[in-house]
């Protein structure tokens, strides 16, 4: 088979690359998909077990020949952090380069306020503080458009950013890589590592809550687009005469469907009082009454609508929906269901959709993806800041991983 993608020698980081990307993998695996010798594919992991980066992990079951043992990564080869910003908030999270969380901790915060990039830099500098291993980096997820993570340059309507240079700051107050990203498209890159996506090449990722977000992976990478800016799913223009969104156009499936949406019609309809926020709705929803119900049906078939024609685009393996916004998913999914499947093309109409269950501090998990992907980053986008952390990565793992 042909070597991974950006023509990468048959390194460390290569086997880390497909192990990352395609789970636990034999010996033997590894050297049919690296189009190389077994013989060096024993060597390469000879070494990355020495340095602990991989351990043999479970027994893959024999076809009458020597069962192999297969290998994985070890939960101890570096922690990351993840940031996701928000524009009252700050989530931040330390996990382990097998994803799971080591600790989180989530901070008031004013991203409208003049010092806001200080503030989030100061923030972080406490999180990091305390880490419980030597850090690989920093991942940071935000509502905005960000042309180059390595740079982290954000222009954000959701957080009334314009050119903030949150990667440049960062480094220079931590002195650690940082890479930035669009909150959607990094938690894309964590479903891709840990997810429901980890055993598909394609698959659309649909968050669902203040806003309605799109990540999608093909030949298993997260698709882009040429500013960053790929996957603007609530942006669709549904109606004509609809309401006006955040992002300046008319009648946008965010508008008409994101938690503000709902909540202005839920209170225009008398169904929660004027005070009253999402949760008041889904409460009403939950206790029988129709109208609230009703409101939610109605944004679930327009979503289906709207994705179906986003499959038949794309032709996902899978779709994805996530979010905090699926707490209500169970008055959703009567709207959504036969609108969607109604309006595939007849080959797609089988497409399996997944309902993921939400934990708050997701999204900063799949900032802290930016970093512990690198490793796998076959294609050169993490530019210098990869580089820096598959360095740390080394220089951690021959060191022993100690503090």
């Amino acid at each position: 088979m042909s070597r991974p993608a950006g023509g990468l020698d048959v390194t460390r980081t290569a086997v880390l690359a497909l192990i990352g990307a395609h789970g636990m993998l034999s010996r033997a695996g590894l050297a049919r998909q690296l189009d190389v010798s077994p013989a060096l594919v024993t060597q390469l992991a000879k070494q990355l077990i020495a340095d602990g980066l991989v351990e043999e992990r479970d027994i893959a079951p024999s076809q009458g020949g020597r069962p192999a043992r297969l290998l994985g990564l070890t939960a101890s080869a570096g922690n990351a952090v993840g940031v996701k910003v928000a524009p009252d908030h700050v989530a931040l999270v330390e996990v382990q380069i097998d994803g799971s969380v080591v600790r989180s901790s989530t901070e008031p915060y004013d991203a409208y306020a003049p010092e806001a990039l200080g503030r989030l830099s100061h923030v972080v500098g406490d999180f990091v503080a305390d880490a419980a291993r030597p850090l690989l980096g920093i991942g940071v997820g935000l509502p905005g458009d960000v042309e180059v993570p390595a740079k982290g340059i954000v222009d954000s309507s959701q957080l009334r950013w314009q050119q903030y240079p949150v990667g440049q700051t960062l480094r220079r107050d931590h002195g650690l890589p940082v890479l930035v990203e669009n909150n959607v498209n990094a938690l894309t890159m964590a479903e891709r590592l840990y997810g429901q996506g980890r055993g598909h090449d394609s698959f659309l990722v649909v968050t669902v809550g203040t806003g309605i977000g799109g990540g999608f992976v093909t030949d298993g990478s997260v698709v882009r687009g040429a500013s960053g800016a790929a996957g603007q799913i609530g942006h669709i223009p549904v109606v004509d005469d609809g309401p006006r969104c955040q992002c300046g156009n008319i009648g946008c499936l965010e508008a008409l469907i994101g938690e503000q949406a709902l909540v202005a019609a839920a209170r225009a309809a008398g169904i929660v009082p004027a005070q009253s926020g999402i949760d008041a709705l889904r409460e009403v929803a939950d206790s029988g009454d129709a109208a609230a119900r009703a409101v939610f049906r109605q944004a679930g078939e327009r979503l289906g609508r709207a994705l179906a024609g986003v499959v038949n685009v794309l032709d996902p393996e899978l779709v994805v929906l996530l979010g905090e916004g699926l707490a209500a998913w169970a008055h959703w999914a009567p709207g959504f269901e036969p609108a969607f499947r109604a309006r595939l093309l007849p080959q797609l109409r089988g497409v399996g959709v997944s309902i993921e269950s939400w934990q708050d501090d997701r999204w900063a998990q799949g900032a802290a993806s930016l970093v512990l992907a690198t490793p796998f980053d076959t294609d050169g986008r993490s530019g210098d800041q990869g580089r820096l952390v598959r360095q740390r990565l080394v220089d951690q793992s021959l060191a022993g991983g100690r503090p």
